[in-house]
C-alpha cells in the first residue's frame, strides 16, 4: 500500500519549562500506554541523544531516531515525519532542555512542522503558582499550537487542587501524575542508564503507564497533516565493497543508527564486535563509537587479543575512525573518577581523566575536502596528548574553534559524536584509505 502524499497521523510534541522535568519517564509512559492498547507508535527525539532513545525503544517497540533542525536538517526531519505518519498511529516526540531553549529550539521544530505541545511541569513544591508557569509556556509564543500542560510529581488530591485553583481558564489542564518511585529511570553522569543494563525496566515503563490512562493523553491526539518531502539524490556507492566493524556493546553504545544505514546505503558490508569480549576483529575499516570505557578498565585493559588485532589493523594502512569514548579507549591509559588507572590500546599517545563535571558540550561542526559533517560534543573527560590537531571542531553558534580532530597514520579520532547523514561524502571519507 502507498504512503498518501500528505499522511495524517495523531502527534504530539512533549516538552517541558526545563531538564529534570520527566519528560522521558513521560514520553515512555505514553508510548508503552498506547502499545498496550494496541497502537503502532513512533517516537522521535530531538537533538543528539543516544541513552534516552535506548529507553523509549523498548517502550515502543520501534526505532527512535534524532530530529534536530540543524543537525539532521529540516529536509531529513519532514522525510521522517512523514515516512511515521505513513505507517504508525501516533507519534511522539520528546524535546530537550526547556520548550524555548536553544537555537533552533523545540518549539522551533514543533512549529516548522505544526505538531501541537504538551508541556510537562514538576509540580513539587508548588501551589497555584503553577498556572503562571502554564500561562507563560502557553502564551510565550503566538501561534505555536498548544495542546495544555500535565502537572508531574503530584503528591495528593489536596495538591493536584491547589495546583488546578490557579490555573488559568485559557491554558488546557492535561491531567496530573504522582510521584512514582517505582516508575524511576537511574541515571549517571552522561544521563539515564543504558537501557540494556536496568534489569526490571520492563516494569518500570508498565509501572509508569498506569496512571497515563487517567489523563487526557491517554486519548489520541487530533491528526497531523505531514507533508511529502522533495525526492532526495541518490547516495553514490563510496563503501562497495568495503567491510566495516563496528563495535558494539556495553562499553560503546553510542550509536545512530542513522549513521549505520547511510554506510549500509552506500555499500559497505557492517559487522559488528565486542571489544570487551572479542579477541580480535578485521575489516577493511574500524568505526570505535563513544559509549563508557571508563566503566570497563579492567576488561578492555586485559584483553590484549583485540589491543594486538587494531595494532594490526592500523599498521596494516587500514582507516579506524574513533569519537569520544572509542578515543578514550585508543589512549594509553585512562583513569576514572576515583582515581583508578588502566592502560588501554596504546594507540593514539596519551592520556584521558574522567571528570567529576561536564567538559564538553554544544553542537559541532568538522570541515573537511568532501564536506561539512554536523554533530555535537557531550563529555566528562579530558585528555592529555603530544600530537597537533589536524583540525578543529567549528562551534554552531559563534563559529570558534570547538574539540580537536586528530589523525595519526590511518586513525582519525575527536570528541566529536559526527551524524553521517550530514554529509554523506565526508562520512564515507572516514573510512576510505587516503
Amino acid at each position: 500500500m502507498s504512503t498518501p502524499a500528505t499522511p495524517q497521523c495523531p502527534a504530539l510534541f512533549l516538552s517541558a519549562c526545563s531538564s529534570g522535568q520527566g519528560k522521558t519517564t513521560l514520553v515512555a509512559a505514553l508510548a508503552r500506554h498506547h502499545r498496550r492498547q494496541g497502537r503502532r507508535v513512533r517516537v522521535f527525539k530531538t537533538g543528539p541523544d543516544f541513552l534516552d532513545p535506548m529507553i523509549l525503544e523498548r517502550a515502543s517497540g520501534a526505532p527512535v531516531d534524532p530530529l534536530d533542525l540543524w543537525m539532521v536538517g529540516e529536509d531529513d526531519c519532514r522525510r521522517k515525519l512523514h515516512a511515521a505518519a505513513g505507517e504508525a498511529d501516533l507519534i511522539l516526540i520528546e524535546g530537550a532542555m526547556g520548550l524555548f531553549d536553544g537555537s533552533p529550539s523545540g518549539a522551533d521544530l514543533a512549529e516548522t512542522f505544526g505538531v501541537p505541545v504538551a508541556a510537562l511541569i514538576d509540580a513539587r513544591g508548588m501551589g497555584q503558582t503553577f498556572g503562571a508557569l502554564a500561562l507563560g509556556l502557553a502564551g510565550y509564543r503566538p501561534g505555536l499550537a498548544f495542546a495544555g500542560v500535565l502537572a508531574n510529581r503530584v503528591a495528593s488530591p489536596r495538591h493536584e487542587a491547589m495546583i488546578r485553583a490557579g490555573m488559568p481558564a485559557s491554558v488546557p489542564w492535561l491531567g496530573a501524575l504522582p510521584r512514582q518511585t517505582d516508575a524511576a529511570l537511574p541515571s549517571r553522569h552522561l544521563g539515564l542508564v543504558q537501557a540494556g543494563e536496568i534489569a526490571d525496566l520492563e516494569q518500570r515503563l508498565d509501572a509508569a503507564a498506569e496512571p497515563v490512562a487517567d489523563t487526557a493523553l491517554g486519548r489520541l491526539p487530533a491528526p497531523v497533516a505531514f507533508a511529502a518531502p522533495l525526492p532526495s539524490a541518490p547516495l553514490p556507492p563510496r563503501l562497495a565493497g568495503r567491510r566495516i566493524a563496528v563495535a558494539r556493546d556495553a562499553a560503546f553504545s553510542f550509536l545512530y543508527a542513522d549513521n549505520l544505514r547511510l554506510l549500509s546505503a552506500m555499500g559497505a558490508e557492517l559487522d559488528f564486535f565486542s571489544p570487551l569480549a572479542d579477541q580480535g576483529v578485521e575489516a577493511d575499516a574500524i568505526y570505535l563509537p563513544g559509549g563508557y570505557p571508563e566503566l570497563h578498565l579492567a576488561a578492555l585493559s586485559a584483553n590484549q587479543g583485540m589491543r594486538r588485532a587494531l595494532r594490526a589493523h592500523l599498521a596494516a594502512g587500514r582507516p579506524l575512525y574513533a569519537e569520544c569514548g572509542g578515543m578514550l579507549y585508543l589512549l594509553d591509559q585512562l583513569a576514572d573518577k576515583d582515581g583508578h588507572v588502566a592502560a588501554m590500546a596504546g594507540l593514539l599517545p596519551g592520556r584521558g581523566q574522567m571528570q567529576q563535571r561536564l567538559a564538553g558540550l554544544g553542537m559541532q561542526a568538522l570541515a573537511t575536502p568532501q564536506g561539512r559533517l554536523r554533530g555535537h560534543s557531550f563529555h566528562h573527560s579530558t585528555m592529555e596528548t603530544p600530537l597537533a590537531p589536524l583540525a578543529h571542531g567549528i562551534r554552531q553558534h559563534d563559529s570558534r574553534a570547538g574539540e580537536p580532530f586528530y589523525r595519526h597514520g590511518a586513525l582519525r579520532a575527536s570528541y566529536l559524536h559526527l551524524y553521517f547523514p550530514s554529509a554523506p561524502e565526508a562520512a564515507a571519507g572516514l573510512f576510505v584509505p587516503d
